[in-house]
């Protein structure tokens, strides 16, 4: 029995950078850095990398990176001080895991 080669694929043809589209997504909407990944078909350590560099440009433009901040599901502490993007590992007050992503926007 012979074995076909497989054909190469085909990369889908894109007009828009990664952060182009990821801006033009949180403009319209809400969204968690999973939420993001799955939209722009990356990475969420990706994403939090994006986002960095959308916060600075975006301020250009005079438009601003929104971020509702995490909370923990647990007792309700909110990460109002944080300054990393990503989602925290354990509330510093409960030591609950449990916790509620931070969510982005472009306003």
């Amino acid at each position: 029995m012979k074995i076909k080669p497989k054909e190469p694929s085909i990369p889908q043809e894109k007009h828009e950078t990664i952060r182009q589209e990821i801006i033009f997504v949180l403009t319209e909407r809400t969204l968690s850095a999973r939420e993001i990944s799955a939209e722009a078909g990356i990475s969420e350590k990706e994403v939090v990398d994006h986002l960095g560099h959308i916060r600075i440009a975006v301020r250009k433009s005079r438009e601003r990176l929104k971020i509702i901040p995490a909370e923990c599901k647990k007792c309700g502490f909110r990460f109002k001080k944080r300054e990393r993007l990503n989602k925290p590992g354990k509330c510093p007050i409960c030591r609950s895991q449990q916790i509620q992503e931070p969510l982005f926007s472009i306003s």
